[in-house]
Parts: C-alpha cells; structure tokens; sequence
C-alpha cells in the first residue's frame, strides 16, 4: 500500500490531525442569520395577582381555550383534568357474566326468559344433540383412515347453536372451524356435510379441494372456512362494511366466530380497528373455550378476558355464558339489533369449556387432566341444561329423548355411509377457480401447462403402477378428463 493510500486510510478512521485546520463552515454567505421573534408583551398579572401568558378576559380564555381542546380530545368520551396521577388495568374491576340457567337448567333468581316458542326451543335442542353423534362418528373415522381429518364442537353445542339461532336468514355467517353446528342449524344437511368431509362429487362448496371441516355454503350466508387462524376477522369487517353501503340490504347483519386463540392475532385487532372505525353491523362472537390448541388463556393474556378488549375499540361488549343457550340466544339477539340499528360493531364473549381435543392432530390429555375433562361433562354440561329447561316448560319427555337419539344416530349413519361410497370429483377440478376467468378471457398458461402434464404421467403410468390404478377408480371418469389435455407439459 502506498503511503497516500495508508494516509487516507488513517484518516477516515481517526480523522485529520489537530494541526489540519477544518474545511466545514467555510463557504462564505451574505444571507443573515434569522432574528428571532419576540415574545409578545401580555398584562403581568391577572385580578388575583397570578401571571398572565394568555391576553383577554378569563372568559375569552375560556372560550378559547374549549375551542382549541376540543379537537385534540376527540379520541376521548368524557374525559377530564386530574391533579392526581390515576393508573389502571382495566375498564371496571370486573367484567359480569350473563346467564338466564344455573347449571343444573333452573332459570336463575331475576332472570328473563327469552321469547322462544316451542318449536324453536325443540329446533335449537335437536341439533344440540345431532352434533355429538356427528363429531364422535367422523372424529372415529378419522382415526380408522377414513378421512384425514375433523375437529369436534363438543362442550360447545350451546354458545354455536344458541347464536346461531338469534341469527336471521339473510344474515352472513362467517366461521372459525367449529361452527358445524350453526351451519346445520341453518339449514345445511347431512349429506352435504358428509360430502364436503369427504371431498366426495357432491362437495358443491369446496369440490373436494379442501380439508374436512372446511365448509362452504354460500346459498346460507355462510363462507368458506380457511385454515389460517383469524383470516376470515378482516373478511367479516369488510362483509359488514358493504352491507352498510348496500341500500338494498339495510337491515342484514354478519356474525363472526373465532375463538380466544384467534384473538392473540394481528388480525383481531385489523378487524376489530377496521369495524370501529368504519361501521357495518357485525356480531363479533368469540368462543372463549379456555385453550388455543395447547395454550391455556392464562397463558394467553393477562386483562379481564376478551371482552374488556370491546370497549377500547368502542364496541358494546357483553360477556355471557355459554353453556347456556338461552342465555346466549338473548345476547345475540340483543347484540344483532344494536349491530343493524347502529350499524356497528358488538362484541359477545361466551365462556364456555372445550370438552373434545382441539382437533384429531391433538392430544388434550398432555396439557390437561382427564378429570378435568370428565367434571365439565358431567357438572356444566350445555345439553343437559337446555334439557332440563325443556323439561320444565313439558315441552320434553324421556320418551322423546329415545326416539330423537335413535333417529338422529339413523340419520347420521345414513349420511356416512353413502357419502364413503360416492366417487371423488373430476380431476380436473383440482384446476379450476385458481384464477377468476371472465367471458372470453383464456385460462392462464401455467394452469393449461399443469394440467398436461398431469395428464401426461397418467398415460404413462395409470394402468401400469398399482397405487394409481387404484387411486384413479375413486374419481369420476377416473382422470380421462385430463388425459384429454395435449399440452407440452412443464
């Protein structure tokens, strides 16, 4: 290295010698250095002697003093001035839990029974008892490899059916995973159901491209399922904002489900922020079940549930119980009119217990005692309260109870079985819908590309290896609908 090389190094590290006089500031300039304002001169002292910095009256400045406030307090309801130093970790101290059935189905001391007929009551309690024998039916088959997945709504029947009941039928429903119960409720059958957990040909929703449990019903209001957690929170915020600018849907509201695990995620609070600030009528129904898979909510967070969130985004909020479905009716209810008439944002936190495992990729008896489990089956059991209220009304009889259970277990069997014999759909399903094809618009190349070269290897293999001939009878035209593609191929 050279010397000047060596000197110019020297210096980027420590910077010209004391004796280098310094090159900044050295641009000569004729604009003058600014003068500075003066303060203005105020009278010293006001009629009590104390100094003045604001001219005029006290009432002017008063009044002045109001109009330049107000703006910067918009983000407040009443706030006021404080000479002490007040801190706080929550809205109020505590949160109450509405309820209208104690644990054992009694109405409680001062509550206020629903208006429910008899047929609505014996509606809500016939699926209260169909989803039990659904899930443990295709919970099992899961497990005997024939189907690849399911996740149960059991200890739950109460906060889903109960809501989904207060909902009307133009209403938008958006859920979670575990909603399988609002959708029956709605009008969604058991071959429809069975279809889509079987990707069979009858799968009309999702067309045997989705995992089980993933339903769609758009004919019901009801949107598809995604797997990612709290994906469909921004969605049902931007639902709820259209029906707000749809003149011809004045009077429509969205509820949308999601669980206390969900709201420990950004977009929880996208939505929540996006609802506050923009409106729409939307029921923002969280089913605080006590886990989020694995996760305990002491775990979770550390405020007074999720409710106390509502109020910081200007949300009317109520917490209620939801192993009592009548209670929950109420709410949702309630909450659905404050939604559509203020088209707005509510809350409803229903607590309840997930008695199942999170899913059949789960195991509860590693973060939780089985004895646990077994108490909230037997101690607050949402079925058995609704029951007991029926019961009560004469609107119920252990005969009755025999013959439903026996039908809805007919029922359900009858749905398994014929949907397990039904043909998957088309291959070539599996390429469309990727991309939104107008009129007279081409499907992209890349899915032309995709689709040969499917085709390609079934012609070379499909009758040749054994694991494809026999993957190929379980399809309608056993893949000949893409055997048809000349495409080049990738």
């Amino acid at each position: 290295m050279r010397v000047d090389e060596k000197l110019t190094l020297l210096l980027q590290i420590t910077g010209p010698p004391p004796n280098v006089p310094p090159k900044h500031h050295t641009t000569t300039t004729s604009t003058p250095l600014p003068t500075p304002t003066p303060l203005p001169i105020f009278p010293t002292a006001d009629e009590k002697g104390r100094p003045l910095y604001v001219s005029g009256s006290q009432a002017e400045r008063m009044a002045r003093a109001g109009r330049m406030s107000s703006p910067l307090r918009r983000g407040t309801h009443e706030s006021w001035w404080s000479s002490e130093m007040g801190w706080f970790n929550a809205v109020a101290k505590t949160i109450p839990t509405y309820r209208v059935l104690d644990e054992e189905g009694h109405l409680v001391r001062g509550s206020q029974t629903p208006e429910i007929s008899q047929d609505e009551a014996l509606a809500m309690y016939r699926t209260m008892t169909l989803i039990p024998i659904v899930d443990n039916v295709l919970y099992q088959s899961q497990r005997q490899g024939r189907i690849s997945f399911y996740m149960q709504c059991a200890g739950e029947e109460a906060a889903i059916v109960g809501s989904s009941a207060a909902m009307l039928a133009g209403d938008e429903m958006f859920g979670q995973y575990r909603e399988s119960a609002a959708l029956i409720h709605r009008g969604f059958t058991l071959d429809s159901l069975m279809a889509q957990c079987f990707g069979n040909v009858e799968d009309k929703g999702t067309k045997g491209r989705m995992m089980p449990v993933h339903y769609s019903a758009p004919e019901l209001g009801f949107h598809t399922i995604t797997s990612p957690l709290a994906t469909q929170m921004p969605q049902a915020a931007g639902a709820a904002y259209a029906l707000k600018l749809d003149e011809e849907r004045q009077g429509d509201c969205v509820i949308c489900y999601f669980g206390d695990g969900a709201a420990s995620e950004g977009d929880f609070h996208a939505a929540l922020g996006m609802n506050s600030v923009l409106g729409g009528p939307c029921i923002w129904f969280c089913r605080n079940n006590g886990f989020a898979i694995s996760t305990p909510i002491i775990d979770q967070y550390a405020g007074d549930g999720i409710a106390s969130r509502g109020p910081a985004y200007g949300l009317d909020t109520i917490r209620v119980d939801g192993n009592d479905a009548l209670a929950v009716l109420s709410a949702v209810r309630e909450a659905r009119r404050r939604a559509v008439e203020g088209k707005k944002g509510v809350l409803v936190e229903a607590m309840t217990y997930r008695v199942g495992h999170h899913s059949t990729s789960d195991d509860s008896s590693m973060y939780r005692p089985i004895e646990e489990v077994k108490e909230w089956s037997v101690v607050d059991n949402p079925i058995h309260r609704f029951r007991a209220f029926l019961a009560s009304k004469k609107w119920w009889s252990e005969e009755d109870e025999k013959k439903l259970l026996a039908k809805n277990k007919s029922d359900v069997m009858r749905a398994f079985g014929r949907a397990e014999k039904l043909p998957k759909p088309k291959l070539g399903e599996m390429f469309n819908d990727v991309w939104g094809v107008g009129k007279g618009e081409e499907v992209p190349g890349v899915i032309m590309e995709q689709r040969a070269e499917l085709g390609r290897l079934l012609k070379k293999y499909g009758d040749v290896w054994e694991p494809w001939r026999r993957e190929r009878k379980r399809f309608v035209e056993e893949g000949e609908d893409v055997m048809d593609c000349d495409g080049r191929g990738s």
